[in-house]
């Protein structure tokens, strides 16, 4: 019984976050003593593919057919359920992004397998299944048993950390029978010129404690000074200060970087769940008993307008020694 893992690539390359999900897959399949097999859909070079190998892969699945550079959740599932098959896997990890989450719940249907999702860490143990997840938006965990044969696992980003293996991997092509899908991509826009909020391991965010749309300056320029990515309540994006693109938590994004700032934000259960991965949160608040306090790591008590100007020259400072 190996582990098959799906490792996504963007524009061709691989992110952090297909290494980490490796990393955990290897892991997984040290606990279950087997081997990891990746597979990688669309159009990737193999020294990138090979790159898998360093975090502990021995098999990568190549499917690259021109018609799977854009995501099509009915061929993408054709095509690791095949894979899966083939390979005997037992367990199957994708990330608990949106492509993750849609594909797992497809291919769930398709093996009659169990999903564990949101997992932030290794199984507890393996006779029986059990995983570990949070429930009720952070505030609580649980350890759910998986009963089927078939195990499909869904990791929140940065809740593993990347360990290097000395393996080398094969690289196989891999041609799964899904005819043309029917996803036809006309047009690509991209965000250009700012870190991706998903991406970012730096986050600086604002509430309506910055009071007016005018004073988001202050929130950039620690952002460029930390190279952050910026982000905001639903309340600020709500009232069209910013973009929803940047609206963090339980209905807009929900990320995981290690450093969150959360500037003149009171601290919504809704807001803190989108952001309950986070390494290290930073709050900067007028009143001392905003509950945004309840989950910080570091709390300053005062104006964020105030705050963060001194807190961007103390940054700059530290970077020009």
């Amino acid at each position: 019984m190996s582990v098959l893992v799906y490792t996504e690539n963007w524009d061709g390359k691989f992110k952090k976050a297909s290494y980490e999900l490796v990393s955990y897959a290897t892991q997984v399949a040290e606990m279950l003593n087997t081997s990891v097999t990746a597979i990688s859909i669309g159009k990737v070079n193999d020294d990138e593919l090979l790159k898998l190998g360093g975090f502990g892969a021995t098999k990568i699945l190549k499917a690259d057919d021109q018609h799977l550079n854009g995501l099509d959740n009915q061929a993408y599932t054709d095509i690791i359920a095949r894979a899966a098959i083939e390979e005997g896997a037992g367990v199957i990890v994708f990330s608990h992004n949106n492509t993750g989450k849609a594909l797992a719940s497809r291919l769930s249907v398709r093996l009659k397998a169990a999903v564990g999702a949101g997992l932030i860490k290794l199984p507890v143990s393996l006779s029986p299944f059990i995983v570990y997840k949070k429930v009720f938006s952070g505030k609580a965990f649980a350890q759910v048993e998986l009963k089927t044969e078939v195990k499909i696992l869904t990791l929140m980003q940065n809740s593993f950390e990347l360990v290097e293996a000395d393996s080398r991997a094969e690289i196989v092509s891999f041609a799964g029978e899904t005819g043309v899908p029917k996803t036809v991509i006309k047009d690509v826009q991209k965000q250009t010129g700012k870190i991706l909020l998903t991406d970012a391991e730096v986050v600086v965010s604002g509430g309506r404690g910055m009071k007016s749309p005018d004073n988001w300056g202050v929130i950039e320029e620690l952002a460029d000074a930390l190279g952050a990515a910026t982000a905001c309540s639903r309340p600020v994006s709500d009232e069209g200060w910013r973009s929803h693109d940047e609206h963090t938590g339980q209905t807009g994004k929900i990320i995981a970087p290690n450093l969150y700032i959360a500037a003149g934000i009171s601290g919504a259960i809704q807001h803190m769940a989108g952001i309950s991965s986070t390494k290290c949160i930073v709050a900067i608040n007028t009143d001392s008993d905003a509950p945004v306090f309840e989950y910080a790591d570091y709390g300053v008590v005062g104006d964020a307008l105030k705050v963060l100007p001194a807190l961007t020259r103390a940054v700059k400072e530290a970077k020009s020694k």
